[in-house]
């Protein structure tokens, strides 16, 4: 212990957590400074006042947010992209990490699908005929498009493989030796030892799925059809352009009454992670660890 607490180790340590206060500074920062927005009046976010807190606090943007049918139907494509998918992923993971984690006297050709499935990881195809693929499976402008494309995680199944993998052989030899099957061992023994890992796999698909947007740009073209990330690209990106052009003072106004409304929107879209992540995290730092080591 003395050893430890020497003066480079107190620097260093120092060192550390002040790097990580500037890091988490530098997150939070810019989302107090949206929710202060999304509170304030459009007067103060005109004279430009409002910074990590609000200033003529209001509820108005949120209240005339309930409203909004564009964004409401952007919600629950996301909310039904989120379940389909993380549903498929879920599936999907469990069944192909089982298979991957089984020995090679069981499953002969392990390393063949092990390396194809890596190479997909590493070298995947690129834009265009990822593009042209989905349009020619008929998938486009369909909550489909958002789900098949990503069914199967490779990083998330290697995840689970290899914390099946680092299960007791014992419990697979005496479940053998009770005559139950594969598809038995894999849902009574298997599932139910995995469970941080799959909470944590679970976290990785539902966060993927709910920030993603980029394939709502190319792949719906319905503006009802598009997920609400995708959605609220589309604001920042009007607004941006528009704040580029020379504006009249009750345009500017008008704008910057938008601007709040834009916040209240990012900040409604960012809660059920929020929420949602709490109550995974108990599993989600587990199954990270265990999973993350091969045997």
């Amino acid at each position: 212990m003395k050893k430890y607490n020497t003066w480079q180790n107190r620097v260093f340590d120092f060192c550390v957590f002040l790097l990580l206060l500037i890091l988490g500074l530098s997150c939070l920062i810019p989302l107090l400074h949206v929710i202060a927005l999304s509170l304030s009046s459009k007067t103060a976010a005109l004279s430009g006042k409002v910074t990590l807190w609000p200033v003529e606090l209001t509820f108005t943007p949120y209240k005339v947010l309930m409203t909004d049918h564009k964004f409401m139907q952007a919600m629950w494509i996301s909310v039904q992209r989120v379940v389909l998918g993380g549903a498929i992923n879920l599936v999907l993971t469990v069944i192909t990490a089982f298979a991957l984690s089984q020995d090679e006297s069981d499953f002969p050709a392990r390393k063949v699908y092990m390396w194809f499935m890596i190479f997909a990881m590493l070298f995947g195809a690129s834009l265009v005929p990822w593009y042209f693929v989905i349009k020619a499976t008929g998938l486009m402008d369909t909550i489909w498009a958002l789900v098949i494309p990503g069914a199967l995680p490779v990083y998330n199944t290697i995840l689970l493989m290899n914390f099946f993998r680092n299960l007791p052989k014992e419990i697979k030899e005496s479940a053998m030796l009770d005559g139950i099957n594969p598809f038995q061992m894999m849902m009574r023994i298997f599932v139910p030892l995995a469970k941080p890992a799959i909470a944590t796999v679970t976290v990785f698909s539902v966060v993927f799925h709910w920030n993603n947007f980029f394939d709502g740009l190319l792949l719906m073209n319905t503006p009802s059809n598009m997920p609400l990330q995708t959605y609220i690209q589309t604001l920042t990106n009007t607004t941006v352009s528009v704040m580029s052009s020379s504006l009249t003072p009750a345009e500017i106004e008008a704008l910057t009454s938008l601007k709040t409304f834009n916040a209240a929107k990012i900040v409604v879209a960012s809660l059920p992670i929020v929420i949602f992540y709490p109550f995974m995290q108990k599993f989600f730092v587990s199954g990270l660890t265990l999973g993350s080591v091969k045997e």
